[in-house]
């Protein structure tokens, strides 16, 4: 499996589109497949991005860069 490198705007996108699949009953494995990852990166990215909205996920990543 390649790595892609989404951007913190793709990942929230996949994240709401996620959480709009879980609410209408689908299960956390069927919806990590319907939008194109493992199990293990949904909640990795849930536990990074969730909620958050994308300006803020932008906002994040220069201050990760400007910390480094």
């Amino acid at each position: 499996m390649t790595k892609k490198g989404y951007t913190p705007e793709q990942i929230i996108n996949k994240l709401r589109e996620a959480e709009i699949l879980l609410s209408q009953g689908e299960t956390v494995a069927v919806v990590s497949k319907k939008i194109g990852v493992s199990d293990a990166t949904y909640y990795r990215w849930r536990k990074e991005y969730g909620g958050m909205r994308v300006d803020q996920a932008r906002r994040l990543k220069e201050l990760e860069q400007g910390n480094s």
